[in-house]
């Protein structure tokens, strides 16, 4: 190229020296013709001259552009078919045109000339590479060896006709992997395990029996740690910090982490089963954060009502056990220090706001009502995040509009963005995933938020919250916040409208005392009917119209029995109320002889609601959690945006069938 170049430049300047030869030739023959007619002839033989060395000259550059190509293809075959790496040109269709040793190699023993490449290695998209002109394709595992592949189209030129053909070469990424998975078969963990319920079972047993306890605590745990190759250490009673291998950990995930099932079966004369949460950390920068993820790991399993292990990857959370009812914490002194934490924090602000979830119901109004009152008894301006009434508050919001006290306190998302100021307070009840709230911008505007809720913790959480009171084991938020209010006022002043909401909340979450109800919630309602409940009033609130109750009996008579014990139903789309309706038809169908668990489901929009309830033998919040739900071990919920209602109940029974084929291992 670079003497074409020059060859150019040279040839240019010749022609201009020519013409200035040519115009001084003319001038001369006008003043003196004779000398005119020599200088011209000297012209024809330059001219002459010229073109015989352009015609040289090119001649020479054609033959050693020649000699290059030829030097150049030379080099390409060479490079082809020395090339290091396993080779193999495909035509359009994929049939193999060409191959070198080293792909040969790999495929020893078979035929591989003219055969689809499809037949040796799978999942290359032939149409996407010719589109792009390149593709590769990583960690592919060809006869136990991994490769990068990577595809190059070439275009052919064929006379009149263009095609094309593809070149495929692997890159032998077997030794990298190896190192890589060995390295990560031995990177630590680390696990913190937990008794979960050792305060609770401590107490219940006698004194002689104690040490036998705490041995056989001990000891089942030190068995099953040594059986998988760890080192544990115990720093208090019920608590353990424990290091081993990752692979070690695959083998623990693959029997399901069964030191949970160990646990429970430990008797040293206790009545209440020995329960164990576990929080592992995985793949850490150091041991900090790998302790930190354990730690977090920890909380969440906690939070979703201990007696399972969570494994935290990074952002990733894996849930293992989980599948019996939590246990009641007998002992109210964190709610005591709960309430007392939360009085100071609402004293040191002028501003609330309560927040529930969407579409509330009337747990999640009680408990706001309550929270209300814990603020105006301390003289503070509250208000209450209520952007639409539902059919199942709407009894008690109208009641609640006929006082003038509440006149004002509902206000909508937007008002409540523009209340916000830097000391606002605002108070979430009944929810926990920052998705299910009534305004997620709002959390993400206010600086301190404080969360009170009972349904078991997911891996979407409000995080940052300067007071975090979940518990599992009780029945209802309206529960919690009724304590609450024991708690922080020496004498409880409350009106017995929100006393009646607070007891409705109980009645809708433990259907009428009938699940998920311990000796607290028995307290809790004494309570609140001592400062003014009025069971019947209360009652009145969950009366329902006439056609509500007929479509709930038909959705209940067209239900289907799936499994044999799990009945699944679906809400009429012309129904009035359909969320609602599918709650109540879901507990409706519990009372069916020989059925265990039932899923509604219901459309509002271009959403499925899944209302999932259960008698315990099945738990519906592992079974909707599958599905991006929630909730507990005998009610929870999901929702699932832009689906067919045979599509969701496709994909319900498909949770269902992989909840109880974990249980089989």
């Amino acid at each position: 190229m670079k003497n074409e170049k020059s060859f150019s430049a040279l040839m240019s300047e010749t022609n201009l020296y020519l013409w200035i030869i040519s115009i001084s030739i003319i001038i001369i023959g006008i003043y003196n013709p004779p000398l005119g007619i020599i200088g011209f002839c000297i012209l024809m033989y330059l001219i002459y001259h010229y073109r015989k060395t352009v015609s040289k000259k090119k001649e020479e550059l054609r033959t050693y552009i020649e000699n290059l190509s030829d030097n150049v293809d030379a080099a390409t075959k060479n490079a082809i078919l020395n090339i290091p790496f396993p080779l193999v040109i495909i035509d359009e269709k994929g049939s193999i045109n060409w191959y070198n040793m080293l792909f040969f190699n790999i495929f020893e023993g078979s035929y591989i000339l003219e055969k689809n490449l499809n037949q040796f290695i799978t999942g290359i998209n032939l149409e996407k590479v010719l589109e792009s002109g390149s593709e590769k394709y990583t960690n592919l595992n060809i006869r136990q060896n991994y490769y990068d592949l990577y595809c190059n189209r070439v275009d052919v030129q064929e006379k009149s006709e263009s095609s094309h053909i593809i070149m495929v070469y692997l890159v032998d990424k077997t030794e990298y992997m190896s190192i890589k998975n060995k390295a990560m078969e031995d990177k630590e963990v680390i696990a913190v395990l937990q008794v979960d319920n050792f305060e609770e079972v401590f107490k219940e047993v006698d004194d002689s029996s104690k040490p036998a306890l705490v041995a056989g605590i001990d000891k089942t745990i030190n068995t099953w740690a040594s059986s998988n190759n760890a080192s544990i250490q115990k720093y208090t009673n019920g608590e353990y910090i424990m290091h081993f291998p990752f692979k070690q950990l695959l083998a623990i995930q693959e029997k399901r982490f069964d030191i949970l099932d160990s646990m429970r079966e430990i008797s040293a004369g206790n009545k209440i089963p020995v329960t164990l949460s576990i929080g592992v950390g995985l793949n850490g920068k150091n041991h900090l954060e790998l302790q930190l993820f354990a730690k977090s790991a920890m909380d969440i399993a906690l939070g979703r009502g201990g007696d399972q292990a969570v494994v935290k990857d990074n952002d990733k959370l894996s849930y293992y056990g989980g599948k019996t009812k939590a246990v009641e914490k007998r002992t109210k002194v964190k709610a005591r220090v709960i309430a007392y934490a939360l009085k100071q924090l609402i004293e040191q602000t002028e501003d609330i706001i309560i927040m529930g979830h969407e579409m509330p119901d009337l747990d999640c109004l009680g408990s706001a009502l309550g929270i209300y009152r814990c603020c105006k008894n301390l003289n503070k301006n509250v208000k209450i995040i209520l952007n639409r009434v539902n059919a199942g508050i709407s009894n008690l919001y109208a009641d609640l509009q006929e006082d003038e006290e509440y006149a004002d306190v509902f206000i909508n998302n937007q008002e409540a963005l523009n209340l916000v100021t830097k000391k606002t307070l605002l108070i979430v009840v009944d929810v926990h995933r920052p998705s299910f709230t009534e305004s997620k911008a709002l959390l993400e505007r206010v600086e301190k938020v404080v969360v009170v809720d009972h349904h078991r913790r997911g891996s979407e959480f409000i995080e940052n919250a300067v007071i975090t009171y979940i518990e599992p084991y009780a029945s209802s938020t309206s529960e919690l916040v009724t304590e609450i209010l024991q708690y922080m006022f020496e004498r409880t002043r409350i009106k017995q409208i929100e006393a009646e909401a607070l007891l409705a909340g109980i009645f809708i979450d433990t259907k009428n005392f009938s699940f998920q109800t311990g000796v607290r919630t028995f307290e809790a309602a004494a309570f609140l009917r001592r400062v003014g409940a009025d069971t019947t009033l209360t009652r009145q609130l969950f009366q329902d119209d006439m056609e509500t109750f007929l479509t709930r009996a038909e959705v209940v008579k067209s239900a289907q029995t799936y499994k044999q014990n799990i009945a699944i139903s679906i809400i009429p789309a012309e129904a009035k109320n359909p969320a609602l309706v599918a709650a109540q038809a879901a507990d409706e169908l519990l009372n069916i002889k020989g059925i265990n668990a039932s899923f509604v489901l219901s459309k509002i929009n271009s959403d499925i609601f899944i209302s999932g309830r259960s008698l315990g033998d099945i738990n519906v919040q592992v079974v909707l959690e599958k599905l991006g739900g929630g909730g507990h071990l005998t009610v929870a919920g999901a929702q699932i945006s832009e689906i067919s209602i045979d599509a969701a109940i496709t994909l319900v029974k498909s949770a269902v069938d992989e909840y109880l084929k974990e249980g089989e291992r």
